[in-house]
């Protein structure tokens, strides 16, 4: 695996070490004081980088509110470090002080955290998204013991099979979500309809990253998925435009809806914002619709 980043300016290298350095103080938090050995024993393997700052093609225009992020996958030694709320909810937030407040990173960083075990299974299995994260990626740190099986790719009839169950899934699942929005919105169950707008668009974000990659990372957050799609279908970037406040502030109400809108008596959402959110994930469903066709056509 490769280790240079002679291609990344000075302020992006520095950001890595940081991003590095975050992960590691976090996870000693996590697990210092657990009387369990397996936790106490755990370690982190290996950290790459991968996506567009691996690859060099990242986008870095923060006037015109689209940047690429930080896509960081972390290696541990035991499946049971991989659970995100308890090992790495804080460093998750840490990442988005650095970046927001404390501005020491100047991207956001967007991590996925699997086992050595996972993820030479997946290679195994064939799974495009770890096959490209591991022959494209970076490797920030690793411990010499640690190693990579040599990936077998998938045959094309079986992954073209499998991409097709997880479409006919998940696509019919987000259709029913966006049924059910709809239904609530015309009742005047605003929160709801946000919430089932969240799941609809939650969704179909899986939908297409499985369909392309046969992989999604297992998260709720709308930011960090569309952060995972928008680089396979640069499309997509439309969907959610970053250059008004009214924009800005709908995305985030959407985000927050998974959480707030059903348990939080402070959130609200207007019939205006429910209406240009509902248009917003419309078109999301016909990007997502039409790039996985697009796929599926491929013999």
């Amino acid at each position: 695996m490769r280790s240079d980043l002679d291609h990344l300016p000075d302020r992006k290298r520095r950001d890595l070490e940081r991003i590095v350095e975050v992960l590691f103080s976090e996870f000693e938090q996590a697990t210092s004081l657990s009387t369990q050995n397996w936790r106490r024993q755990g370690r982190i393997l290996k950290v790459i980088l991968y996506g567009s700052y691996a690859r060099g093609d990242w986008v870095d225009d923060p006037v015109g509110g689209y940047q690429s992020d930080y896509d960081i996958l972390v290696v541990v030694s035991d499946e049971r470090l991989t659970d995100l709320g308890e090992f790495w909810a804080k460093a998750d937030d840490q990442f988005v002080r650095e970046v927001t407040i404390a501005r020491r990173i100047s991207a956001p960083v967007a991590f996925i955290v699997h086992s050595l075990a996972d993820v030479n299974n997946q290679l195994t299995q064939g799974r495009p998204f770890f096959i490209d994260a591991i022959e494209q990626g970076i490797a920030l740190y690793g411990v010499e013991d640690s190693h990579f099986v040599t990936p077998k790719p998938l045959e094309p009839a079986a992954a073209l099979a499998e991409a097709r169950k997880h479409f006919d899934q998940w696509f019919r699942n987000a259709e029913m979500r966006f049924d059910l929005a709809r239904t609530a919105t015309d009742r005047g169950y605003l929160k709801q309809a946000a919430f089932d707008l969240h799941q609809t668009a939650e969704q179909l974000y899986h939908c297409l990253l499985l369909t392309l990659t046969l992989y999604s990372p297992k998260s709720h957050k709308l930011n960090f998925l569309r952060s995972q799609a928008e680089p396979l279908v640069p499309e997509l970037m439309t969907v959610w435009p970053r250059d008004t406040k009214f924009a800005q502030r709908c995305f985030e109400l959407l985000r927050q809806a998974y959480v707030n809108a059903r348990y939080s008596p402070h959130y609200k959402i207007s019939p205006a914002e429910l209406e240009w959110l509902a248009e917003r994930v419309a078109l999301l469903q016909q990007l997502v619709q039409q790039a996985c066709e697009e796929r599926l056509s491929q013999a």
